[in-house]
């Protein structure tokens, strides 16, 4: 596995000047930032209208948000990552409307010829025949029953899941093969599938983890503008718990000097809610994320901005990140070390620190296949 070095580029000073100093409400981004893949270059030149060009762009309203169905070939992804707990993983949707700029997936919007940026969080690809897909891969007959995981890289339960029901339609036919999955997500949108995942769950075939990066509200709308707010998510922990379904608490990722501080507070208030596993996970910066990121720093928290970078690449090895197997999720160095103590105890203390629920792999039911009409056997 080789170490991604390309996330070291640095943001060209007129692109800094020409960004919206102050974002805009209910978007991450509204970085357009061209993809590693684009032939094309722009560069942005002052042309003397910059004071003005810049407080029009201040007060503009968020881009609007354009859902793209899709009918794909497959629905399955495998893992071979040492650093996952699952060897199969589904995302109804690529891109993600919760616009949260950490997010490691906005590198995947450039094999769609789109941005990482803002196109990452404005055109959301919802695969509407997800669940018709699911269905044919169990009915394989090299399908075997794997750990599998729903919204690893995306939210499955983002804003368009209100409409399409995508997701729930994907949990129709694991129940139907009684298959077990693990879903992780930070909506409250999770609970309307309650009625579901709960009798899943009493025969150890389903359990959800909620990811809460952080309890500060002001932090939260600027960090993950749609997402639900962090009291909404540890409501969604409790309803999720007295209905019987295992919950763990992601504290992911944690970034140096902004949410790292939370760390114990995070896990407390999770375990108080009703969760029973924790685990967390350091900042990852590959490819196009990098600038976005730092591009955010410097709006929002330009006090702090350059000593987070610096203890990130303290992490990564002078880098801005590190994408092998075994670092990519913790980092290196001391500081690396100092984290995974204070999980470790904190979840030892707090009583979170019991594996993850297993699952049972041995109730999968393959689909029988549907007897042949009269008129089919006739020609036999």
């Amino acid at each position: 596995m080789q170490v991604d070095t390309t996330a070291d580029a640095s943001i060209p000073a007129a692109t800094l000047m020409l960004m919206p100093r102050a974002g805009v409400k209910g978007r991450g981004t509204v970085w357009a930032i061209e993809h590693r893949f684009t032939s094309q270059r722009h560069e942005s030149i002052d042309d003397g209208w910059g004071a003005l060009d810049q407080a029009a762009r201040e007060e503009r309203a968020a881009p609007g948000t354009q859902i793209i169905e899709q009918r794909v070939k497959t629905i399955l992804s495998g893992n071979d990552s040492p650093d996952i707990p699952f060897d199969l993983s589904i995302n109804p949707y690529r891109g993600c409307e919760h616009g949260c700029v950490y997010c490691f997936a906005r590198p995947t919007h450039s094999y769609l010829n789109l941005s990482p940026g803002l196109d990452f969080e404005t055109k959301i690809i919802a695969k509407v025949n997800a669940a018709e897909r699911l269905r044919d891969a169990f009915a394989s007959d090299t399908y075997e029953a794997l750990p599998l995981n729903i919204g690893s890289a995306t939210d499955a339960y983002q804003p368009a899941e209100r409409r399409l029901r995508i997701t729930r339609s994907l949990i129709e036919v694991l129940a139907e093969h009684r298959h077990p999955f693990s879903i992780i997500t930070k909506s409250s949108g999770v609970e309307r599938d309650v009625d579901l995942l709960a009798p899943l769950a009493r025969d150890r075939l389903a359990a959800v983890y909620v990811s809460i990066p952080t309890l500060d509200g002001k932090l939260a709308r600027v960090m993950e503008p749609r997402a639900s707010a962090p009291a909404r998510r540890l409501r969604t922990i409790e309803r999720l718990a007295q209905a019987g379904i295992p919950v763990g608490v992601s504290v992911s990722p944690v970034i140096p000097f902004l949410n790292e501080p939370e760390l114990e507070s995070i896990l407390e208030r999770a375990r108080d809610a009703g969760a029973t596993t924790a685990f967390a996970t350091v900042l990852r910066l590959p490819w196009e994320v990098s600038p976005l990121f730092q591009h955010w720093l410097q709006t929002h928290f330009p006090d702090r901005a350059a000593r987070v970078m610096a203890r990130i690449r303290d992490l990564r090895g002078g880098r801005d990140n590190d994408s092998r197997f075994g670092q990519r999720m913790s980092g290196q160095g001391v500081w690396a070390q100092l984290l995974a103590q204070r999980v470790q105890k904190a979840t030892h203390r707090l009583g979170l620190n019991r594996e993850r629920v297993a699952l049972d792999l041995s109730q999968f039911r393959r689909p029988v296949a549907a007897p042949a009409s009269s008129a089919q056997q006739a020609l036999f």
